[in-house]
């Protein structure tokens, strides 16, 4: 078995997941992936499973009955790759904004330099991002260094999606104990991490926006990361907080 297993959930992708999986099994290193598919009335998780005659122990997939959030997917993904011997597991999008190629590099990070996570990050480095309309940037943005002033984690991208733990990681946090779903989801997950004192490291990536398919980014979603990452913080400071 590989150490290393990469969680993509997923809803309408069939026009991205192939590509995306060949990518992956390309790469130098050896990954598995665990495809997370909500019900995607498109036949993602149809044309998943005909891969799999392809990409025997290598690629699997777990179905969901419907779409209940994208922080819910991962936490599936996640118990289900603790049930086996995963060294580093992984968070990453089926919509090719995160590029196969910065796997191995978020794996160094781990693996040879000591993080116990490591975040693709997109503005470590200034904003490397592509294709997104300006107001996007800049909501985005905006939202990370509001995270990083309320909750003072030393992190650039607090949303960032694309990451690398350490087993141990996922190990110590109550996954039962996780509230959001949306953006806010990435932010906790690096939250409980940094009140653990696992050590965070961010590997800068370039990230392309969707070319083909539907974002599934939303107002609401927005809105649960800046309205959600304060009762996390309050909640941190003046009880004791379920990590």
């Amino acid at each position: 078995m590989a150490s290393s297993l990469v969680i993509i959930p997923t809803y309408n992708e069939a026009e991205n997941i192939e590509k995306l999986l060949r990518n992956i099994f390309a790469q130098q290193r050896a990954f598995e992936v665990l495809v997370v598919d909500d019900n995607s009335p498109d036949g993602t998780a149809t044309l998943v499973k005909s891969l799999q005659q392809e990409f025997i122990d290598r690629l699997h997939i777990l179905e969901r009955p419907g779409k209940n959030g994208l922080g819910t997917a991962y936490i599936a993904g996640f118990k289900w790759a603790l049930q086996g011997k995963y060294s580093y597991i992984f968070e990453m999008d089926a919509d090719f904004s995160h590029a196969p190629n910065d796997l191995v590099r978020l794996y160094n990070a781990c693996a040879r330099g000591g993080a116990d996570l490591a975040i693709g990050s997109r503005y470590i480095t200034g904003v490397n991002v592509v294709n997104w309309p300006m107001g996007r940037v800049l909501m985005s943005y905006i939202a990370s260094k509001y995270v990083r002033f309320i909750t003072g984690m030393d992190v650039a991208d607090t949303t960032a999606g694309f990451i690398c733990y350490k087993r141990r990681v996922l190990e110590k946090i109550n996954l039962d104990k996780i509230k959001f779903v949306g953006y806010a989801f990435q932010i906790e997950m690096k939250f409980k991490a940094y009140l653990l004192g696992f050590k965070i490291t961010e590997v800068p990536v370039i990230f392309v926006d969707r070319t083909k398919g539907t974002s599934k980014m939303s107002s609401s979603i927005f809105s649960e990361a800046v309205f959600g990452v304060i009762t996390m913080k309050m909640k941190s400071l003046f009880k004791r907080y379920d990590i």
